[in-house]
């Protein structure tokens, strides 16, 4: 739910006509943040909690209509289970600490992905947080947890064809988690790897892509705003030619 003035994202160096709908985050680097300090692996995941709550915030205030935050892929599932514990152990503590904050402000929660991959305590806060923030209005935010794309691509199929004989490509976005956010318009990932990693792969067909070096923790809403700024730089065709004709 946008805060901000047109003159005030002016000063940002932004437009409201050239902010992203629906942004998507791979949030990498989290351990390396911590291992660079000399810290342990879970005072990286820490860290990246509070930077969750700042660009979830930003994001909202910039007037983004919906925000997909890659947390637990599928793929995480071969980490330590001591690690996995932590993981969880945090989620849990982020939604019974910023809940209450989120719903004021017109969020509203989904988890996306095999929820039932995870201990019961978890599947019950993600459920608890959709349903208290259900008739929100603002800002959507898609916490992919135990996502792959081409598990979800593969579960928005079989939706599909068990609705219709036929179905075409509408019929299988209607079955995509996400369908109520539309296409991804601008996917971001920290760290410094450059790959999409099975996030999204359907709803990011024509996304523009945006990788930087900045370690999760350290993503600051500063970094957000070179994003977005880079993201307003450019031309998106879908396929089709400049406005002056030439490809």
């Amino acid at each position: 739910m946008r805060k901000y003035t047109d003159s005030e994202l002016k000063a940002f160096g932004l437009t409201p006509d050239r902010i992203p709908k629906h942004v998507a985050i791979v949030m990498d680097g989290n351990g390396r943040w911590a291992t660079a300090k000399g810290l342990p692996r879970a005072a990286g995941h820490r860290a990246g909690m509070n930077t969750v709550k700042e660009i979830i915030r930003f994001s909202s205030d910039l007037g983004v209509e919906s925000l997909t935050l890659y947390a637990f892929s599928t793929e995480n599932r071969k980490r330590p289970k001591d690690e996995i514990s932590i993981l969880c152990g945090l989620l849990i503590e982020y939604f019974n600490r910023e809940i209450e904050e989120m719903h004021r402000n017109g969020v509203r929660v989904k988890g996306i992905g095999d929820l039932s991959w995870f201990p019961t305590a978890v599947q019950e806060t993600v459920r608890n947080a959709e349903i208290k923030t259900a008739g929100n209005t603002g800002l959507k935010v898609n916490l992919a947890l135990n996502y792959g794309g081409r598990a979800e691509l593969v579960r928005a199929m079989r939706l599909a064809f068990a609705q219709d004989d036929e179905p075409d490509e509408d019929a299988i976005f209607r079955n995509l988690y996400t369908a109520e956010s539309g296409d991804v318009d601008l996917l971001i990932r920290t760290g410094g790897d450059e790959r999409v990693s099975n996030f999204l792969l359907w709803q990011i067909a024509y996304a523009e892509l945006y990788f930087t070096d900045v370690r999760w923790p350290d993503f600051t809403r500063e970094e957000l705003l070179k994003a977005f700024r880079d993201f307003a730089g450019r031309e998106r065709r879908f396929g089709g030619l400049k406005s002056n004709g030439a490809k």
